[in-house]
């Protein structure tokens, strides 16, 4: 077939071919047991004589009003989409549409795998893990007919009061980088722009871009009023390495940076990812975000313009891109530019085999067990923080299970969640895994509260709390499971956006659900409270999205677990712990030790201000913590050096690092490798994370780990991508806050072999 170019095309089907402005549900209905297309979808054809893309055929959940009763069953989506596209080239322009799902984690469709979130994969750290997951999701999305997933992890979580923290894998842009891109392997199969997508991948559009997580207040889509360097240093690291893993588009972000809007910015979305950085791919606006132009634009023609000149392609369920021919009439954008738009649209059709091109055979790939590695990164999602020697749970022990998570699986999915199948089989939360585990009737049971306040009518809900008192006084231990949730009610309130608007009585995460407090609710303080005034020992679990100030919540107990929303069989992976007293998982991000103190990520600059007289110090449990007795990691090469020249060219340095393991148990965990830049003239950050390693250790045993650092670890990432400076960096992987006096010594050297700061 020859090549569809946007010149062969109408001016109408050009138009149509970078809006995306129906949603899918409403494009299509199921009924009577087979697909029906809906006069919707016939009026926005004959409009335009085709589509671009269309968003949300499969997806469900309360904001898109479908479910298991109304929805697509899982093993005919293929139908629905047949329908969908058998429409649309048979009384179109003849060119087939893109078909969008939402996968931040897992497809959000009816029977989709739900994997743990973002957060919870930081937890992890690990790679190899986080590739396989993507192309599990990958593989699982396209034999459904999923050409397009958008998918979550280019944010930088660097203010807990958001309330999509649980979307970024870090407060750590080389984390977050590092398994960005991984995902993108997974799902797309791909090492470039030019690679052809196969029918067991997908292409990802990668979202936010860019400095989502930097907005005023935690507050979602506020304004980023950052530096050039901190843009680059945090927020398009992530973007550089999907940029390199050839990741298909990206999804411009609702919020500014320094008052411009991400989807009117041409310096980022042309200028920066595409001139600078050789990307070629699409870029997508967020739901809505031109229309959110009209107050920086007189009017929706305008706001098109904007859009299209500073390089977003394709819109999402806007109105402004529906005036571009009035913005071309009235000379506000040229044609050429809406053609670029249209030729992006097409080359990725072209990418995934829809016009014409044979789609590539996939891979010979070894077949997958999706329960066992939902598990396993279920499993690493579970931090433990403290244990003053109460864990593992001694056989025979009765435990009592109390506090909001005890036993809600809602609980554990967090935001972007289908609704769960009738029988899954596979599911647990902390009580029914324990229950399971240590058989019923070891087990008491009492929720003590709501998550945002008393469970029953009783102001002070005493009631509730005196049924904690009894269940624990009845056991030898005590467990309590509080946290948030992400759950979304089908009566709730929503924006035009999906973002929840109310009335959520219970809902404390997730999009449009942004807090001024973080700090752990009264009511599930006086969960812990009762349990401790029972006079056994009390485990904490605290089940959350976001980082929360722990504070008050650390005398109350023997032993902390923190474990990010980690999916179903997240109750499974907390029992595993309890029972074992070994967790291979660290912080993510940094929790704060009080409300008033964030934000507070391990790598904020030093500072020469002693914190607050209230609070001296700021922060709580930081990035990388992980409470591991027994194990001690060091750096064993002491100084190293590499010429910048050499650095850019591809040249990395080699440090040894040594785990030893003097317990009774072999231990599987990340071994985080961190550092200090010092650079002439620059304010440092207190502790970057220059790479991380996965590694299993057997009892009484010592292994020895190289990190080969290049130049993403050692370069700097000022313009947001790296480049090989003259600069000297500490290494260590003690989790010290600050370089240690026998920290390993790095040097990136100029041509004399001496750095500045030397000199």
């Amino acid at each position: 077939m020859t090549a569809v170019v946007a010149g062969s095309l109408s001016l109408r089907s050009r138009i149509g071919q970078v809006n995306q402005r129906l949603k899918g549900w409403e494009a299509v209905r199921w009924v009577d047991g087979a697909p029906r297309v809906t006069d919707a979808l016939r009026a926005e054809v004959d409009r335009w004589g085709g589509l671009g893309a269309l968003y949300g055929v499969l997806r469900a959940d309360p904001w898109s009003a479908v479910h298991w009763g109304n929805g697509v069953p899982p093993e005919r989506s293929a139908e629905a989409y047949a329908a969908v596209q058998e429409h649309v080239t048979r009384h179109g322009d003849g060119l087939p549409v893109l078909f969008v799902e939402e996968a931040p984690h897992g497809l959000m469709a009816l029977g989709g795998t739900t994997l743990p979130v973002n957060l919870a994969l930081g937890a992890g750290m690990d790679v190899a893990l986080t590739e396989e997951l993507g192309a599990l999701v990958a593989a699982e999305a396209r034999a459904r007919g999923t050409h397009v997933a958008l998918v979550s992890g280019l944010d930088v979580l660097r203010d807990p009061r958001w309330g999509r923290a649980e979307e970024c894998f870090s407060e750590d842009p080389a984390l977050a980088a590092m398994l960005v891109r991984a995902t993108v392997r997974g799902m797309q199969g791909t090492t470039s722009c030019d690679d052809a997508i196969d029918g067991a991948h997908v292409a990802v559009v990668a979202k936010h871009l860019a400095g989502q997580g930097a907005g005023i207040g935690g507050r979602n889509g506020s304004g980023a009023p950052i530096g050039r360097r901190e843009l680059g240093e945090l927020h398009l690291r992530p973007a550089y390495a999907a940029a390199r893993a050839g990741v298909a588009g990206y999804m411009a972000a609702y919020n500014d940076v320094d008052g411009v809007p991400c989807s009117a910015n041409e310096e980022l979305l042309t200028g920066t990812i595409r001139e600078a950085w050789g990307w070629r791919g699409l870029v997508m606006a967020d739901g809505t975000a031109i229309d959110r132009l009209r107050d920086s634009s007189p009017d929706p023609a305008s706001a098109a313009a904007l859009a299209l000149e500073a390089g977003v392609d394709l819109s999402l369920w806007d109105e402004a891109y529906t005036h571009v021919e009035e913005a071309l009439d009235r000379g506000l954008v040229e044609e050429s530019v809406l053609d670029r738009a249209v030729d992006r649209v097409l080359a990725l059709k072209h990418r995934l085999g829809l016009l014409g091109d044979p789609v590539p055979a996939p891979l010979q790939t070894p077949a997958r067990d999706v329960v066992a590695l939902v598990e396993r990164a279920a499993r690493q999602s579970v931090a433990l923080v403290r244990d003053d020697g109460v864990l593992p749970l001694r056989a025979g022990t009765t435990v009592a299970v109390v506090g909001p998570n005890a036993d809600d699986l809602d609980a554990q999915l967090g935001d972007y969640t289908p609704p769960r199948p009738p029988a899954d089989p596979a599911a647990s939360t902390v009580l029914s895994a324990l229950a399971d585990r240590l058989g019923a009737d070891r087990v008491r049971h009492a929720p003590g509260s709501r998550l945002r306040g008393p469970l029953d009518e009783q102001p002070d809900g005493t009631g509730a709390l005196d049924a904690v008192r009894d269940a624990c006084s009845a056991a030898d231990v005590a467990v309590v499971v509080l946290g948030g949730t992400s759950r979304r009610s089908y009566d709730d309130e929503f924006a035009d956006n999906g973002a929840v608007e109310g009335p959520a009585p219970d809902t404390t995460n997730g999009e449009g659900v942004d807090l001024s407090s973080v700090a752990l609710p009264q009511a599930q303080l006086d969960v812990a409270r009762a349990a401790r005034e029972s006079g056994r020992p009390v485990v904490g679990v605290v089940v959350d999205g976001r980082p929360r100030v722990l504070t008050a919540l650390l005398p109350l107990v023997d032993a902390l677990l923190v474990v990010p929303f980690p999916g179903p069989t997240g109750g499974a992976a907390i029992a595993d712990v309890l029972l074992t007293g070994a967790a291979s998982g660290r912080l993510p991000a940094t929790f704060p030790v009080a409300d008033g103190v964030v934000p507070v990520a391990h790598d904020e600059r030093l500072e020469t201000a002693r914190g607050y007289l209230d609070h001296p110090g700021v922060r709580g449990l930081p990035f990388g913590a992980a409470h591991a007795p027994g194990v001690t990691t060091t750096v064993r090469t002491r100084a190293a050096a590499v010429r910048a020249d050499d650095l850019a060219a591809g040249a990395t340095v080699a440090l040894s690092v040594e785990v030893t393991n003097s317990g009774p148990d072999a231990l599987e965990l990340s071994v985080p490798l961190y550092g200090r830049r010092h650079e002439r003239g620059i304010r440092p950050r207190r502790r970057t994370l220059l790479g991380v390693r996965r590694a299993t250790v057997a009892a009484g045993a010592t292994t020895s780990l190289t990190f080969d650092l290049g130049l993403d670890a050692l370069g700097s990432w000022a313009t947001g991508e790296p480049a090989a400076v003259p600069v000297t960096v500490g290494a260590w992987c003690t989790p010290d806050l600050d370089e240690p006096a026998d920290a390993a010594v790095v040097r990136v050297t100029d041509r004399e072999d001496t750095t500045p700061w030397d000199r």
